[in-house]
């Protein structure tokens, strides 16, 4: 039994929640199917609680497993798609094209074009336009089989349309391809380095951007557009206007709330960005009624969507509730929330992809570093460190290391103060990640590593302070800041606060 196939089969298996699985055992005994090999397949994978021993099956010939591996899976896949066909519109409306095409073969055209007319009214409502291309095809053909008085008017008006839909659809093509090329730039390194990344980006996004008059798009060209904007504007940390457009892009989905459900995804997306945006401004306020959006939206949707929509509307939620922590400067409120989340984080974990991860394994450590757990610190930044993939999110590998220094510090781990600043320095360098920011903390680190008298640390934290504080307002450098509020950090070491404390205080004058 291929390992690979079993995992996969066994994962479906396990994404079926209980409704699902009740509408797939009941299609199999109407089938009279309920004691067929492939349902007793069935129910050994659903009760196993792990995939280690899949390749123990005996009730099933080694000779039959992969076919039987096979039909189960078509099966599910039917039944899924059939269980989703009345919540979905764009399954069902493919499935309107399967009868458009099963009649057109027959030479029962008047009747496709019943079941054509009403898939157009379901398409119109969605505004999915491969789907109505792919209507716009069957039209022409059953108008090639049916000439009548109207055949020429008939023609003229699916061609314009045709040429319609595929004009915007090119042109969504465009704005999307350039999208995840700014992605996958921003995924391997993070936000912009230095003046000739900028310049890289820049270029990249005006040579793709196509032409076009904003006033005279459509709602989803308008929705592509605005994503883009969006991907590009905090790429280049530009926040403000980023926020902008992500404000148009929800905006959107309020004017058209028809449109929410059809789109989710790309919903969710918008309220997501925008709350990013609320966060990294201190925009506190507009984040809390956000939040209020996402909780209701929550509640709302969950016993209602699939699984990836669940999972990404819970991800959100928590994300989000660290967020506003941060903002708050609260750690020791997100210790207790990472306390009462434990049972369900590594399944959770698991679930996100690798890029979520990085981001996560980073945060946690953070709120454990402001709530001055070094330890707990250090095993999540260990997590960051000990990935495999460092191309990916090169920045936060980089300031999980210059984290990971200064919480080696605060436990007095001097004896290896020094080895981690050789090894740091040689990552940074690797990475163009090598600025004055970074140089400036590991000399300091190197220095405190020697003999210092209690009396003596305070000067040096006001020297690094000093060197510091200038970094602010220089673009590449202040994205550091980003990461780690370390003006924070030593300006509790200067009045012998708590760096909670410290960062409370500055919270506060931040808020808008």
């Amino acid at each position: 039994m291929a390992k690979q196939s079993s995992e996969h089969l066994y994962d479906l298996i396990k994404s079926l929640n209980p409704s699902e699985k009740r509408y797939f055992r009941l299609l199999s005994q109407q089938q009279h199917e309920s004691q067929s090999k492939y349902m007793q397949l069935f129910d050994y994978l659903d009760q196993k609680e792990n995939s280690s021993d899949l390749d123990k099956i005996t009730f099933i010939k080694a000779s039959q497993i992969s076919n039987m591996k096979a039909h189960l899976t078509q099966k599910i896949l039917q039944a899924l798609r059939q269980y989703e066909s009345g919540k979905n519109s764009e399954i069902h409306i493919r499935e309107m094209i399967d009868y458009v095409q099963l009649l057109y073969n027959r030479g029962l055209l008047k009747q496709a074009f019943d079941i054509l007319k009403k898939a157009y009214k379901k398409v119109a409502k969605t505004g999915n336009l491969e789907l109505k291309l792919e209507l716009l095809k069957w039209e022409k053909s059953l108008l090639n089989q049916s000439v009548g008085s109207q055949y020429s008017q008939a023609v003229q008006r699916v061609i314009s349309e045709v040429e319609d839909a595929n004009s915007k659809i090119n042109l969504i093509n465009q704005f999307t391809n350039l999208a995840v090329k700014l992605n996958a730039i921003y995924v391997k390194t993070g936000y912009i380095r230095n003046d000739q990344h900028f310049k890289e980006i820049q270029a990249l996004f005006y040579q793709g951007l196509p032409e076009h008059e904003e006033t005279k798009l459509s709602i989803h060209e308008k929705l592509s557009l605005y994503r883009l904007y969006v991907n590009y504007y905090y790429f280049l940390e530009d926040m403000d206007l980023g926020y902008h457009y992500a404000l148009s892009w929800l905006h959107l989905y309020d004017l058209h709330p028809d449109l929410k459900n059809s789109q989710m995804n790309d919903y969710l997306s918008a309220i997501n960005q925008v709350m990013i945006a609320e966060y990294k401004l201190f925009r506190y306020q507009s984040f809390l009624k956000s939040r209020q959006r996402l909780h209701e939206l929550n509640e709302e949707m969950q016993k209602s969507v699939n699984e990836n929509i669940r999972n990404r509307l819970i991800k959100y939620v928590y994300v989000h509730e660290f967020n506003r922590i941060f903002m708050l400067g609260k750690f020791n409120l997100g210790v207790k929330l990472l306390k009462r989340l434990s049972p369900d984080l590594e399944a959770f974990i698991q679930r996100s992809d690798e890029h979520s991860r990085i981001i996560l394994f980073y945060k946690i450590a953070c709120l454990y570093f402001g709530d001055s757990q070094y330890h707990k610190a250090l095993e999540w930044l260990n997590r960051v460190q000990q990935d495999e993939k460092t191309d990916l999110r090169e920045d936060i590998h980089s300031f999980a290391r210059i984290l990971s220094l200064i919480a080696h510090y605060e436990l007095g781990n001097m004896e290896v103060i020094d080895y981690y600043i050789r090894s740091t320095y040689r990552f940074l360098l690797k990475k163009g990640e090598l600025h004055l920011f970074q140089k400036y903390i590991m000399r300091f680190l190197r220095k405190l590593a020697g003999e210092f008298r209690e009396e003596e640390l305070i000067p040096e934290f006001k020297k690094l302070l000093k060197n510091l504080e200038p970094l602010q307002d220089i673009r590449y450098e202040k994205r550091s800041f980003i990461y780690f509020d370390i003006i924070a950090w030593l300006e509790s070491k200067i009045m012998g606060k708590s760096v909670q404390e410290r960062i409370q205080e500055t919270a506060r004058e931040k808020m808008r």
